[in-house]
């Protein structure tokens, strides 16, 4: 399930909780919405992650082929 389907689930779940009075429900659906926040930004946390692997291992690789270069001379 997607960031927006949790939460837009967790919305409905908290306005039906509004809508009759029952706080447990309305306090599930914010609890909901919360998750979803925090799945998104795990997600982009790794994406963020992911991409400072892939630069550093650019940069060692660049970096090995300088090492190389100044033993051939």
């Amino acid at each position: 399930m997607g960031k927006n389907f949790d939460d837009v689930a967790g919305k409905a779940k908290e306005a039906y909780g509004k809508a009759t009075g029952d706080r447990s429900v309305q306090a599930e659906g914010k609890i909901d919405q919360a998750k979803a926040d925090a799945k998104d930004t795990a997600d982009k946390a790794k994406e963020k992650a992911e991409g400072f692997k892939e630069k550093a291992e650019e940069v060692i690789e660049n970096a090995g082929e300088k090492i190389k270069d100044v033993f051939k001379r």
